[in-house]
């Protein structure tokens, strides 16, 4: 599998557990960014990871429950629109990837990060499109997204005029029909929304 080529490295220089981190929803005009982290067990590889973008949501509600069942530690964290808009989607990201760590147990021995570089405290190395090169953030990627997926479903009953079942919140012709139907909800981020009713 391609997606262990930085994992093999790291368990060369004798650092035995990886923490994958990735997030889900940096686009979408509704909700939070979800950041999940994974420490899987090297020596229980489940073959079918990918980057959860890649997977069908059947595929991913499948492969969250083999990562959980198989992960040495995982965790996941919501940061929600409130503080999107207040701080800004990246600062909001990281805020989230820090807390996930802060979460773990046991604590990795080193972070492989998608794309996104911070001071987390632990050693990390950031890698542009890691959910497609790396594992461990695929499978973090699947956590992000199956959980984020689950929360716009249970959204989607609460404020069911805008359709987040179907369209998680990301800006489909959709969603921004609907938006500019019935004007905001309180999930949704008001600094993405702004252009829709100047």
């Amino acid at each position: 599998m391609n997606l262990l080529r930085y994992e093999k490295e790291l368990l060369k220089r004798g650092l035995n557990l990886i923490c994958g981190i990735d997030e889900a929803g940096r686009g979408p005009l509704a909700g939070p960014v979800m950041v999940g982290a994974a420490i899987m067990d090297m020596d229980n590889i489940i073959p079918d990871v990918d980057d959860s973008k890649k997977l069908s949501e059947k595929e991913r509600e499948r492969l969250y429950d083999e990562i959980v069942a198989a992960a040495i530690g995982y965790a996941t964290v919501a940061v929600d629109c409130d503080i999107i808009d207040e701080i800004n989607i990246l600062n909001a990201t990281k805020r989230g990837m820090r807390a996930v760590v802060d979460k773990l147990f046991p604590l990795p021995d080193i972070l492989l990060v998608d794309a996104v570089e911070d001071d987390f405290s632990l050693p990390s190395i950031s890698i542009i499109k890691g959910d497609a090169k790396s594992y461990s953030i695929a499978a973090a990627s699947i956590l992000a997204k199956v959980e984020r997926d689950r929360l716009m479903r249970k959204y989607a009953e609460i404020y069911p005029e805008y359709g987040f079942e179907k369209h998680k919140g990301y800006p489909t012709k959709l969603h921004i029909e609907r938006l500019k139907k019935y004007g905001p909800c309180p999930i949704h981020r008001k600094s993405f929304i702004k252009n829709f009713f100047d």
